[in-house]
């Protein structure tokens, strides 16, 4: 049915009325002779019942007998479809000239790739990811039937350890680059290989629990990353010395520090929630301003958007509208206290400090430190916290 419906557009369809007594009996009739009749609206009136309808052109014709026998009166409401159009406009070239242009400019522009969109990076920044894609060849312009997909695959495997795999998918003038990124997994020494445990961290000792292997540190030691624990050795009488694979665990206390400065008299904006909207085209790199003056605000913050422009879902054009919003700001004066600004450094790190530490019940003590100046106060704050700090190294011969 519907491709009957858009090949009558394509040639041509009339909308009908249908007046009379016998208007079902027509409908009828024209369905039994296989006259091709849609949208179909019955409505009545005082004197008879009125029909409308959408038929072909060709169909058209054949409908004249069928009126006569059932004394139906039928009359054209609307012409519609191509042929139609293209006798509308005929006579203004302007406008075939510009259609035919624009036909044969998307024709051309579907050949390349105007948009390319990354899914699945979540610690890769997309502009890494996108100037590496660069270097192999797809970027915004690139002539479809260049670009390799495989090979661009291929490589961005060979170069980047941080993606465990790579898609690419062009459909239209969008290229969609799907990612999944591998799993930083620390080194695993297999349980038959000789290890050491070494400090992964600075700090005090407070516990050794050496279940194999030579401790080699002991409560009150200071140590630094990177310093052996527990040697993966055994001395022995008889035996003389010989290889383990070290286990056991060793804790300790280290410290996270942050400092931050406040500054006594201090220049704050505010938005007066007044703004302004600009707009400009980018054509390919080349930036079309529809504002000819700056902006009339004294002081503000710019936000822009950016909209790509696209025909169908998967064919997007070089085309891009840039709208830059103006926020107008005032500024006013604050003057803190000393005690007001070390409330407020000492909440800041805090705060920065806070997803360091996973578990808040480790930590022992709290420090904090305060440097006063005239003009401001430094406040540096240390958590002692207490820690397992042992991990194992492959001893290697």
């Amino acid at each position: 049915m519907y491709i009957r419906i858009l090949l009558a557009y394509i040639l041509g369809y009339l909308n009908i009325e249908i007046e009379g007594y016998f208007v079902e009996k027509f409908i009828n009739i024209c369905i039994s002779k296989k006259i091709f009749l849609w949208n179909i609206k019955r409505t009545k009136s005082s004197n008879s019942a009125i029909a409308y309808a959408n038929i072909g052109i060709k169909d058209f014709k054949k409908i004249s007998k069928i009126a006569k026998a059932t004394k139906c009166k039928v009359s054209i409401k609307t012409k519609k479809g191509l042929p139609f159009i293209c006798n509308k406009y005929k006579k203004r070239k302007a406008f075939f000239v510009l259609f035919i242009t624009i036909a044969i400019l998307c024709i051309f522009l579907s050949n390349f790739v105007w948009n390319i969109e990354i899914i699945g990076n979540n610690t890769i920044a997309t502009e890494e990811i996108m100037k590496n894609l660069e270097e192999q060849g797809l970027k915004l312009g690139s002539f479809k039937n260049t670009v390799d997909t495989k090979k661009i695959i291929n490589n961005m495997r060979l170069k980047r350890n941080d993606l465990a795999w790579i898609g690419i998918n062009i459909e239209g003038t969008n290229a969609t680059v799907k990612v999944v990124e591998a799993d930083k997994k620390p080194e695993i020494v297999n349980e038959e290989d000789y290890c050491n445990i070494v400090a992964t961290k600075e700090g005090i000792i407070v516990k050794v629990n050496a279940l194999n292997g030579t401790p080699l540190v002991k409560e009150g030691d200071t140590i630094k990353k990177g310093s052996l624990l527990i040697g993966g050795w055994l001395e022995g009488k008889y035996t003389g010395t010989r290889y383990v694979h070290a286990n056991g665990s060793v804790y300790a206390k280290v410290w996270y520090s942050k400092k931050e400065k406040i500054d006594l008299k201090q220049t704050n904006k505010k938005q007066t929630g007044t703004q302004e909207n600009k707009y400009s085209v980018n054509v390919n790199n080349f930036k079309i301003n529809f504002y000819k003056t700056l902006s009339k605000f004294e002081n503000y913050d710019t936000i822009e958007e950016i909209k790509k422009i696209k025909i169908f879902s998967n064919f997007y054009l070089p085309i891009q509208i840039v709208k830059n919003t103006n926020y107008e700001l005032t500024f006013e004066n604050v003057e803190y206290t000393v005690e007001e600004a070390k409330r407020i450094g000492e909440e800041k790190a805090k705060e920065t400090l806070k997803n360091d530490i996973q578990n808040k019940e480790d930590i022992l003590n709290t420090y904090i430190n305060y440097n006063e100046t005239p003009e401001s106060v430094e406040v540096e704050v240390i958590y002692e916290v207490l820690e397992e700090i042992g991990a194992k190294e492959k001893i290697v011969f």
